[in-house]
């Protein structure tokens, strides 16, 4: 089916570079401050079946599994072949066995085990081109009544740990989205009230935001390091001067120990199916 081939052509051939599973480990002190707050509100109960949404190195998944114990299961799907390979070898050494991975975009795919209790997110929903397809995908994969949760990022302002805007010109701009196609990225989910708009559009009812300030305290190579700068383009001739640009940007959030105090701002979203 041509769609399915074209949908997030981009996101696809980003996430599936071995980079990520070096770097990943790193990312996750980051981000796993978030997984017990995601959890909680989801509230999952022992038993139920849950599909975990960019499930990347599957730490959140594996922490759900926990929750539903053995009569439930936990399916994570993520389009990254190289993470879904890392979250399946963490799983099997943690003794998982109700917690599975695969290769699948959750835009058009049909994941087996459905009709699930509830769908959760770990900053994996901001990656879809056509976000109001799949979130009315992940809907139609849940039985009536059943929860989504899922966390995203609130603006680029107010997460001042992104170096984003620190390479702006050191970087490729990113190519332009396709016919029909809405730009992807990890703060295109950023306007609660287009995310209020598209899940309403999506069939979604209930829809609650919850948004969410934390502080994490990480190494720098946490956020970024020159394998980090050479993956996002940046050219060996430009990279003495995008890291000096990056410590500038850092500057303000470094400690005298050199680890990096980043203030996390978030959204959680609620709806039922």
């Amino acid at each position: 089916m041509a769609e399915d081939v074209e949908a997030n052509i981009v996101e696809r051939r980003r996430w599936n570079d071995e980079y990520w599973v070096s770097v990943w480990p790193k990312r996750e002190e980051l981000t796993n401050t978030v997984t017990g707050i995601l959890l909680g509100r989801l509230g999952l109960r022992e038993g139920e079946r849950v599909l975990d949404i960019g499930s990347g190195g599957g730490a959140a998944s594996i922490a759900a599994g926990q929750l539903v114990a053995d009569r439930g299961s936990v399916v994570g799907a993520d389009i990254s072949a190289p993470l879904v390979e890392l979250a399946r070898r963490r799983a099997a050494a943690r003794h998982a066995a109700g917690v599975s991975f695969l290769v699948a975009d959750m835009q058009h795919a049909t994941i087996p085990g459905a009709p699930f209790d509830a769908a959760m997110s770990q900053f994996g929903v901001m990656f879809f081109d056509e976000p109001a397809t799949a979130f009315a995908n992940i809907r139609r994969h849940l039985v009536p009544g059943g929860r989504l949760c899922f966390a995203c990022w609130q603006s680029i302002e107010m997460n001042p740990w992104f170096t984003g805007p620190a390479l702006a010109g050191y970087v490729p701009s990113p190519p332009a989205p396709a016919p029909g196609k809405s730009p992807a990225g990890p703060f295109s989910l950023s306007d609660p009230g287009r995310v209020i708009d598209i899940l309403a559009s999506a069939g979604w009812k209930g829809v609650e935001r919850t948004p969410c300030d934390l502080v994490v305290h990480v190494d720098r190579d946490a956020l970024v390091d020159d394998k980090h700068l050479t993956f996002l383009g940046v050219s060996e001739s430009s990279l003495a001067q995008a890291r000096q640009s990056v410590d500038e940007h850092l500057e303000p959030l470094t400690g005298s120990d050199g680890r990096i105090r980043a203030p996390l701002s978030i959204h959680l979203f609620t709806a039922t199916a």
